[in-house]
């Protein structure tokens, strides 16, 4: 069963209902994403699932889809970057429980009431997906000719040639 997301989650009380939450967000309602887009202009797709897994470990998976508008940093034009994101989050109250969670799940921190921020998670995942320097696939690498005397310079006199002759001619 899913449900349309609400801006603040009971995580312990998701988990033990096995909620899913599924629906769209804006770009231009995430804040802190914003300053890595070249505009705010389209959605993400999400889906949230709570559960316990075979081990009986608390988590939070989600699945992400996205067009980011980026700007290619080789041709300074915008373009969409897609993004696919699966992460399952390990829900921990402590963070020595961390070294607990089976490889792959990364942990989720969180204090005893549960209260999660689900837009913020979904928010955090984009964030790491965009690239450090993003290039557009599609863009030709720009190359420059230069011209083949460019390298060579200019024969210039010592200045100090005159200080060495001087020096040679007191002796």
């Amino acid at each position: 069963m899913s449900a349309p997301l609400p801006p603040v989650l009971d995580a312990w009380r998701m988990v033990a209902a096995k909620r899913l939450f599924e629906g769209r967000l804006p770009l231009s309602g995430m804040t802190r994403l914003l300053p890595a887009l070249a505009d705010a202009d389209g959605e993400c797709r999400f889906e949230m699932e709570f559960g316990r897994d075979a081990m009986d470990l608390r988590y939070v998976e989600l699945r992400i889809e996205a067009k980011l508008p980026l700007q290619c940093q080789r041709t300074l034009e915008r373009f969409l970057y897609p993004v696919r994101v699966t992460q399952r989050l390990g829900l921990i109250t402590d963070e020595a429980d961390e070294a607990a969670l089976p490889e792959g799940i990364e942990p989720l921190l969180l204090d005893a009431s549960g209260e999660l921020d689900p837009a913020g998670l979904v928010e955090d995942e984009l964030i790491l997906a965009v690239p450090v320097v993003p290039i557009d696939p599609n863009s030709t690498e720009v190359t420059a000719n230069w011209p083949a005397d460019a390298g060579e310079e200019e024969e210039k006199p010592n200045p100090f040639a005159a200080l060495a002759a001087l020096k040679a001619h007191k002796k």
